[in-house]
């Protein structure tokens, strides 16, 4: 599995997953990049993502859903808030019940950094640090399986860049 590590800053009310890949930087951001590629990541492995709409541009606005293993669908939504490609973007992350923007819950905000790994051997470095609106929203989303979602849909990562 790529996630090399993963911590949850109650202080800061963060949780920072970091992962390492097989590829360089403008292949690992074409799985952010590319609607298809990112279904095929997106969410754990009993959770696929179905992305309608996907604008990873400053401004631009993503909606999803996800079909859990019973059939049942649970909406979300981005609103990308800054890009600066193949490095980084920020986003602001929601749940909603009808996959287009009006949230159910407290929104999160994340920021996706890729860099090239130590050693210089053409892998990437992705760090992941989603920051939450309050300590409850936090603990709330973590025992919701939030972290063990996250590391089981980055291990699925390395097959979508291995079809490059």
């Amino acid at each position: 599995m790529p996630v090399i590590s993963s911590h949850k800053d109650p202080s800061a009310l963060t949780l920072t997953i970091v992962s390492e890949h097989d590829a360089d930087v403008a292949r690992v951001w074409q799985i952010w990049e590319d609607p298809r590629q990112l279904e095929r990541w997106w969410g754990p492995p009993t959770w696929p993502a179905t992305f309608d709409q996907h604008e990873l541009v400053p401004g631009g606005r993503s909606t999803y859903y996800m079909t859990g293993p019973e059939g049942e669908k649970a909406g979300g939504w981005w609103k990308i808030l800054s890009v600066d490609a193949p490095r980084t973007f920020e986003f602001e992350d929601g749940f909603a019940d009808d996959g287009q923007g009006v949230p159910t819950t407290d929104t999160t905000r994340a920021v996706v950094t890729l860099e090239e790994a130590d050693g210089g051997d053409g892998r990437t470095r992705m760090t992941i640090v989603t920051t939450f609106a309050s300590l409850e929203h936090l603990d709330a989303l973590i025992a919701m399986g939030m972290e063990e979602g996250m590391s089981l849909a980055m291990g699925q990562i390395d097959g979508v860049l291995a079809d490059s």
